[in-house]
């Protein structure tokens, strides 16, 4: 029997016992398997995924950590790498509108089928261990690369980093691009304890590469404790801009007048200037000329991150949901002034640092209007409020069920000029995203 007949042997006998025929089936279940939603831990994945045989999902793989800029920085390296002419897989988390998101081949969002086929190889395979919902995803996510043909595997770590299902990856780079409070039930309440938690993802003699300027001293002490190449913005490569063109220096190779990320904020420099880094370090195996890179960063995009929606009232619609994102929000703003005023539909979840957000907020904010939302983790609007009462904001709060509600709150308030910021959660950002709300 030949390995083709084998595959296809194994791949009939998937079909045929395939607990679930849909996506939404398979999901709704694997949120009940486990125990708890969250179960940090590398041996009972690990050991589902060599019997995948998925630890190596393509000849190049690059892992991303941080508190923020992950999603930001992924894209501008699959933006860039496609443009060299390299074949990419992105695999990244949460999603903001569909599940199938959560992995992008050569650009393209996975079907529905592939997912299912992946999760059904994965059920068979497992035996007796269970598995979070986080830890199937990643897991079918790396199986569907592996079998594709890849250049280059580009992957998301999502809570922390050392014990994060992603972490079963052996990566050829690692990169952690800020280090701010947030999950600090799962990594600790200090920068210190984060920084060591996320430099976990860092490998003895590989590229590190950090986009924090200021990184704890945990994180630099763990990089030289396993031995990594250990590369800080800063430090080891730097930026500067002037006008609309800013310009990039590594340890070997420069780059003049580059434009500026398509993805609005002045801190997108920050995670373009870390993605150059590590494209440098790996340039041997990944090299990328300069009209890639200018390419790629005009070219770029990712919903969800400081959003601009221009009209008679402009929709700016940020996941922003830690005091460390607020701030980079604040900053955009700054450079987007309105004559009108600023209304915040803010919906969070319940085990942020909700105080912290608001006060980092609050300077851009005219009208607050906490929202619902249908998540078993998310903040009522009502104890959103009294966190705003405690705040001592002096702007109105307007509570909302949801936020469809949010929206016919507002409708007899917003005038020409006003904004309506949306933010807090993906959540947020999505439900209002599905209103497809044009105030033109």
């Amino acid at each position: 029997m030949t390995v083709k007949e084998s595959i296809g042997g194994f791949q009939g006998f998937i079909d045929s016992v395939s607990r679930f025929n849909t996506l939404s089936d398979w999901l709704a279940w694997q949120e009940t398997l486990h125990p708890v939603a969250i179960d940090l831990g590398l041996e009972r994945v690990a050991a589902v995924a060599r019997k995948l045989d998925c630890l190596q999902p393509a000849p190049v793989v690059i892992t991303v950590a941080g508190t923020n800029g992950k999603g930001s920085t992924l894209a501008i390296l699959e933006a860039i790498l496609r443009r060299a002419g390299y074949r990419t897989g992105c695999y990244t988390s949460p999603h903001l509108f569909h599940y199938n998101e959560r992995l992008r081949i050569d650009g393209e969002v996975i079907a529905d089928a592939d997912w299912c086929d992946a999760f059904a190889r994965i059920d068979a395979l497992r035996g007796e261990t269970s598995l979070t919902y986080f830890e199937f995803g990643t897991l079918a996510a790396l199986d569907i690369m592996q079998r594709d043909t890849l250049d280059v595997a580009l992957l998301e770590v999502g809570l922390g980093g050392r014990l994060d299902a992603v972490n079963i990856i052996d990566a050829d780079a690692a990169i952690v691009t800020s280090i701010g409070l947030d999950h600090t039930d799962w990594l600790g309440d200090t920068r210190e304890a984060i920084g060591r938690e996320k430099a976990g993802i860092f490998r003895a003699g590989r590229p590190a590469l950090c986009g924090d300027a200021f990184p704890p001293d945990s994180l630099r002490q763990s990089a030289a404790d396993v031995g990594a190449d250990l590369q800080v913005i800063g430090r080891d490569f730097h930026l500067r801009h002037s006008g609309k063109r800013w310009h990039w220096q590594g340890r070997d190779s420069h780059y003049q007048d580059l434009p500026w990320p398509a993805l609005p904020g002045a801190h997108q420099l920050a995670n373009a200037a870390t993605a150059l880094a590590v494209l440098e370090a790996l340039h041997d195996r990944l090299p990328v000329t300069e009209s890639a890179v200018a390419g790629g960063l005009k070219w770029v995009t990712l919903p969800g991150r400081i959003q601009v929606l221009p009209g008679k009232v402009e929709q700016v619609l940020d996941v922003a949901h830690n005091a460390q994102a607020a701030l980079a929000l604040v900053d955009a703003l700054r450079h987007r002034p309105l004559s009108g005023s600023t209304h915040a539909v803010i919906g969070m979840m319940r085990d942020k640092d909700i105080a912290a957000f608001v006060e980092a907020l609050r300077s851009q904010v005219d009208h607050w209007v906490p929202v619902g939302l249908d998540v078993d983790r998310a903040l009522p609007p009502q104890q959103l409020a009294e966190y705003l009462q405690q705040a001592r904001v002096e702007e109105p709060v307007t509570l909302s069920p949801s936020v469809a509600g949010a929206l016919e709150t507002l409708a007899g308030r917003l005038q020409r000029g006003d904004r309506v910021l949306v933010c807090g959660s993906f959540y947020t950002v999505a439900e209002w995203s599905a209103l497809d709300i044009n105030f033109d």
